[in-house]
């Protein structure tokens, strides 16, 4: 059977929505640098898109989810990942003569640039990308909403969970340095399951959807529910009337029926191992 799913992009979360896709019946075609690392059922295909236009197989596309990753975190890498890559792997739909009825790409809140964090943001906050890559990401958006038509953008916000414990391993070291900061997360289980929502919703999805989960947190009060957990040091303890950054709303993403399983970090970061 022809693939009806292509990924363009194939990391944790990539792969997590492939997974659910193929579990509802899909033939998921996954580009990606090294096609070996593609977990089946998924179809790999090798390409490094930094450089070359992928060769496609043939296809019956239904759905498109564009999910990459760009390293080091660099305005030249972001370009050459997010909007030269992307628009390689749409020149080789292009010639193949297909267009997806949804699509999907994942980008980031980054793009938002610093806001108020008395006033939560949403999906008409307006973008002031404060750095290149930001920008990069912007004009990622802005090509994909110019050659796919009817594609949805969802910006999520920080993604962990999974195999990343980079601000559990911050608290066992005691190096959390900034507990007033306003932080926003999704779980990666959610994050994927929100992707499948927007390609497979009953009314045609809006253009832009923020992917993050119900409760903003300082970030003293999530390190200090981690710390409880590991038996490590107490955090600085957050001081809501310091607290600086962003805050953000998935009300839209809610209205579509997705529902986190994860929805605030207390679930998120649950039945922790204590301190080695």
């Amino acid at each position: 059977m022809n693939p009806d799913v292509v990924l363009v992009g194939c990391g944790q979360l990539g792969a997590d929505v492939g997974t659910r896709l193929a579990g509802r019946g899909h033939t998921v075609l996954a580009l990606r640098r090294r096609a070996d690392q593609v977990p089946r059922p998924l179809q790999g295909l090798s390409v490094d898109l930094t450089r070359d236009r992928p060769e496609l197989p043939p296809l019956d596309l239904a759905y498109l989810v564009v999910a990459l990753a760009a390293r080091p975190r660099t305005e030249e890498a972001y370009r050459a990942t997010y909007v030269d890559g992307m628009s390689r792997a749409l020149d080789a739909l292009t010639a193949a003569g297909q267009v997806p009825r949804r699509a999907v790409l994942v980008s980031s809140t980054g793009v938002f640039g610093k806001l108020d964090p008395d006033v939560p943001a949403d999906e008409s906050t307006p973008a002031q990308p404060a750095d290149g890559p930001a920008r990069m990401l912007l004009e990622a958006e802005k090509v994909f909403h110019d050659r796919v038509p009817g594609g949805t953008v969802l910006r999520l916000s920080g993604l962990y969970g999974g195999t990343s414990t980079r601000l559990i391993d911050q608290v066992r070291e005691g190096r959390v340095t900034d507990p007033n900061r306003w932080t926003n997360r999704i779980h990666r289980d959610d994050a994927a399951a929100a992707v499948v929502q927007l390609l497979t919703p009953d009314a045609s999805p809006e253009e832009l959807y923020v992917g993050t989960d119900d409760e903003p947190a300082l970030l003293g009060d999530v390190a200090a529910h981690i710390a409880a957990q590991l038996g490590a040091p107490h955090p600085p303890a957050a001081d809501p009337s310091l607290g600086h950054g962003k805050r953000f709303s998935n009300a839209r993403l809610r209205s579509t029926g997705w529902t986190p399983d994860f929805p605030t970090y207390r679930e998120g970061y649950a039945g922790l191992s204590p301190s080695r």
